[in-house]
């Protein structure tokens, strides 16, 4: 298909990787296009871009911008270069706006015009150290949105934190409600009783889904990033946040959620909650551990709360071919929940978040035997946006599993809320349609979510997805469908 190929290269043109991706969906659109990927050209685009068909030339660095286009016919091609240039003048626009209304270029500038409140870091990992330090020093808690930050400089912030007594959100704070506002990926979900410290985003998205569904609302869910219950981290926010939860009388439970965490870690700060005088309540992730489904049962429980049915729409038929279960996840603590209870009932599985180094998918992400895939990764995102954002990587992996012989049910997950992906659906069910396969989705979301959860729902199923709200009972219903004359794994 190189007929009608361009790719050019633009350097030191740069552009943010959600600017990038709407451009490239800006130029898709247009007449004549027929796949269009405007990119900064890390080693992952150029990585994409060649599994897309498209000859990058050599010698490329970070710093070139790549604008790749497959069209109808080559007299097209200065059409499309015109809609680029016109995509990129009005991305431009955007970020600049009216002189008064521009937004400040550093934290130190934005600092000094809000006299108070929340800093929010949302920069290239590599930048992110000195933007937070930024709001430390000006007597702020920072939420770091940002991805890819050294495990040393995390511990920077956060000991610098504990010692001021401020909050370090993150990094990689994909989530959280402070003060009633949603931030990052959140959903929309009404103030009640309930105040959330997580160390998952999607763990968190997941919570608040369950627990809105059964009419339970959050006053707060303050993220930490996913490796403050490590072994290096140690918890440093997370005690923060237990503690300002449990001086909110508004709290009437405290709820820890976290992917997979260091043993002892978990055993100190179950030892720091019972000192506590908000009782508290874990969801924490691992062998022998609730699920989250679970862990949102019990604080209904504790709540004093009825636990209603989880919704499940559409019904998938049991697999007849094929032997492995395909897991593809924009979550990484949805991805985590899936592996420990596949991995109970179906052996091994690999991942590239693998709970054991022999567990670890290569490159290619493919192995005969049963896999899941976590598309947020850190080594997935480098450079690109969150699969929450742009679906790309992910739906060209469903694609080549669906093309594998051996996948014999496909398990995905569909997260909603502000800033992610407007309509998943309508990306995602063309795909799901074109599959042999039974799709078994988890659609984590609420009715208030500006994606319309109901809308997004009836559009899986309606492509031939049975949908869960619960992502433990969709992996469940999966493995069933794998195995249907085994014991029902529920």
């Amino acid at each position: 298909m190189t007929d009608h190929s361009h790719v050019e290269l633009r350097p030191g043109a740069y552009a943010d990787s959600v600017t990038l991706l709407q451009v490239s969906r800006a130029v898709q659109a247009a007449d004549g296009v027929l796949a269009a990927q405007v990119a900064m050209a890390t080693p992952l685009n150029v990585e994409v871009l060649g599994q897309m068909g498209f000859d990058v030339p050599s010698g490329t660095s970070p710093n070139d911008m790549v604008v790749a286009l497959r069209l109808a016919d080559a007299g097209r091609l200065d059409a499309a270069l015109s809609a680029v240039e016109a995509a990129l003048r009005d991305a431009n626009r955007r970020d600049e706006g009216p002189t008064e209304l521009a937004p400040p270029r550093t934290t130190a500038t934005a600092l000094r015009r809000a006299p108070e409140g929340l800093a929010l870091v949302s920069v290239p990992g590599a930048s992110a150290l000195v933007e937070a330090m930024d709001a430390l020093d000006a007597g702020r808690d920072v939420m770091i949105f940002s991805d890819n930050v050294p495990l040393d400089q995390e511990l920077v912030l956060k000991r610098t934190a504990a010692e001021r007594g401020l909050l370090v959100m993150g990094p990689d704070c994909g989530t959280a409600v402070v003060g009633g506002l949603g931030l990052g990926f959140a959903n929309t979900v009404s103030p009640g009783p309930v105040g959330m410290v997580a160390a998952s985003g999607t763990g968190c998205q997941q919570l608040l889904a369950l627990l809105d569904h059964a009419g339970v609302g959050v006053t707060s869910a303050l993220g930490v990033g996913g490796r403050d219950l490590s072994a290096d981290v140690r918890g440093l926010s997370t005690r923060e946040a237990m503690r300002r939860l449990d001086a909110d009388p508004a709290v009437e439970l405290i709820v820890v959620v976290s992917k997979p965490p260091a043993d002892e870690v978990a055993a100190e700060i179950r030892e720091y909650a019972a000192g506590l005088g908000t009782p508290v309540e874990f969801a924490l992730l691992g062998r022998g551990q609730s699920d989250l489904t679970q862990a949102a049962e019990a604080v209904l429980q504790r709540l004093g709360r009825d636990v209603p049915s989880w919704p499940v729409s559409g019904e998938a038929p049991a697999a007849t071919g094929g032997t492995a279960l395909r897991g593809l996840f924009v979550g990484g603590t949805l991805c985590d929940e899936a592996m420990l209870i596949a991995s109970d009932v179906l052996g091994p599985v690999r991942s590239n978040i693998p709970f054991s180094p022999e567990l670890a998918l290569g490159p290619d992400l493919v192995h005969p035997g049963h896999t899941m895939v976590d598309f947020g990764d850190d080594a997935l995102t480098a450079g690109r946006a969150h699969p929450m954002i742009d679906a790309t990587l992910r739906l060209e992996h469903l694609a080549r599993a669906a093309a594998d012989p051996d996948t014999a049910v496909l398990l995905l997950d569909v997260v909603l809320g502000h800033g992610s992906e407007p309509d998943p659906a309508a990306l995602l069910a063309p795909a799901i349609a074109a599959v042999s396969q039974p799709v078994v989705v988890a659609v984590v979301g609420t009715d208030g979510d500006p994606q319309g959860r109901d809308r997004q729902v009836r559009a899986l199923v309606d492509a031939g997805a049975e949908v869960h709200l619960s992502n433990a009972g969709a992996t469940r219903r999966a493995i069933q469908l794998l195995a249907p004359t085994s014991e029902d794994p529920r």
